[in-house]
């Protein structure tokens, strides 16, 4: 075929779900890909990153228990890490999840996709033609800051960091963000030594404690960490070093330098052009996907730059595939705000991990940014080592908890958990964010004892009984 209903470019899981939910509904649908099906998240970046961050999280929390730390007698196998890493990405074989593409009813097209027209996609010289829509699920790829030498010295992005096939003996990290501090985690963990370099701190757009519980935590693992200062130049040496010079004067030699400062979208040689979109930036789309000024282009994942998070793409591309099957067959929508066809919680209700030592998890907004809202803000923090259930989890437990509540309507709108596994704490504030449970319905839900959970009741304590 070379006519369908819906064209996706990009089967990366966001395309999938796109294509998926399209499918389901009834629609003809062709999923275009140049490298690997499943792509950033399921070979680069979310699946290969934990699997290396995971055995050696493992050993820490058994060390951090009396009695289990006694049968922790050996090191991390970092061969073993390697190979269950691999197990994860399949060896980086697609056929797996082209299988599932195949098997769902999707046409999958391989090749470099380029817009040439109005709801026209050509692949390698072969035009193809949807005649409700096309969907840019492209997503993004790593930046590589404008640092004197640094594209001479064959840096590492996060592609070579989640991918690599040995542990270097020395590690640079450049940048502060998540896949700065995870790898910068996990590369220490598995027997690097690693320097981290951060101009503005660690985790910013999180809570200030976060990144300073984590930068604690890095610190004790043996992270190297210079905060407050940038590169001025890189360069790779005769002895295949790399050699990254601060603007403090210092130096640091390592075998090599990642680089984690950011990312850009993949719209550079996607042919916006031939249809009045400026190629290389973000789309810019509304709250069902639909990219401004089109009537049949939509953006989704990445690439739209509302929420850089597989987990947050994907809940767009349900969200996109069934409006694209709804206004192809003329049915009714739901574009209300946390209706069926649009993607409401990108705006204040994003959930996000960080798998560092300690982890970070956090939904909604900040006291800051709530407060630049307009919001009539009340912080309430507690000490998660403080609750029974955080002793019991570990010997050595050190965290924080930290609600944001507009105090107008008397709701929780943000939340944020540091501390050993505090993933697990995750999902009950993100419900109570995007439900708007008040707070006086919340002390009714009763945490399990001795759980970690408990914090929320210790919370209500500090915010006050109704």
């Amino acid at each position: 075929m070379t006519t369908y209903d819906l064209i996706v470019i990009g089967a990366g899981a966001v395309g999938e779900n796109v294509a998926d939910y399209a499918k389901r509904k009834g629609l003809s649908v062709a999923l275009v890909e140049g490298e690997l099906v499943g792509g950033e998240c399921s070979y680069w970046a979310c699946m290969p990153s934990k699997a290396l961050l995971r055995s050696t999280a493992v050993v820490r929390a058994a060390r951090a228990v009396d009695g289990a730390a006694q049968a922790v007698t050996g090191d991390v196998d970092v061969a073993a890490v390697l190979r269950r890493r691999d197990s994860f990405t399949s060896g980086w074989d697609d056929s797996g999840q082209a299988d599932w593409v195949s098997g769902a009813g999707i046409d999958l097209i391989r090749g470099h996709a380029t817009i040439t027209g109005v709801k026209e996609v050509t692949v390698d010289g072969v035009v193809h033609t949807a005649t409700h829509a096309v969907v840019a699920a492209t997503g993004s790829t790593a930046l590589l800051p404008d640092i004197p030498g640094l594209a001479g010295a064959r840096p590492w992005t996060s592609r070579e960091a989640t991918s690599a096939k040995s542990i270097p003996q020395s590690l640079v990290v450049i940048g502060g963000g998540v896949v700065a501090t995870e790898m910068a985690t996990a590369y220490q963990g598995l027997g690097a030594t690693v320097s981290l370099i951060a101009r503005s701190g660690l985790l910013g757009g999180q809570e200030p404690f976060a990144g300073e519980l984590v930068g604690d935590g890095l610190r004790e693992l043996g992270v190297d960490l210079r905060l407050g200062v940038s590169p001025t130049s890189v360069v790779r040496t005769e002895h295949d070093t790399v050699e990254v010079t601060l603007d403090d004067g210092s130096t640091i030699v390592a075998d090599e330098v990642l680089v984690a400062t950011g990312r850009v979208p993949r719209t550079s040689d996607l042919g916006l052009e031939n249809v009045g979109i400026e190629p290389g930036d973000w789309l810019q789309v509304d709250d069902t996907l639909l990219v401004h000024g089109t009537d049949w282009l939509y953006g989704v994942g990445d690439v739209n730059h509302r929420a850089l998070l597989t987990h947050q793409g994907k809940y767009q591309a349900r969200a996109a595939g069934e409006v694209i099957a709804a206004r192809a067959q003329g049915t009714e929508l739901s574009t209300a705000p946390w209706g069926t066809h649009v993607a409401t919680a990108d705006d204040a209700a994003v959930p996000q991990v960080t798998f560092t030592d300690p982890e970070v998890a956090s939904v909604g907004l900040t006291a800051e940014a709530a407060g630049r809202r307009g919001l009539d803000v009340r912080v309430v923090d507690y000490d998660l080592a403080s609750v029974a259930g955080s002793a019991l989890h570990s010997d050595s437990y050190k965290g924080r908890a930290r609600l944001v509540v507009d105090e107008s309507r008397k709701v929780v709108v943000g939340a944020t958990f540091v501390g050993p596994d505090v993933s697990d704490l995750l999902h009950a504030a993100t419900i109570a964010v995007v439900g708007e449970v008040p707070i006086d319905r919340l002390w009714h839900a009763v945490p399990s004892y001795p759980t970690v959970s408990e914090v929320w009741l210790r919370l209500l304590d500090v915010y006050g009984r109704p």
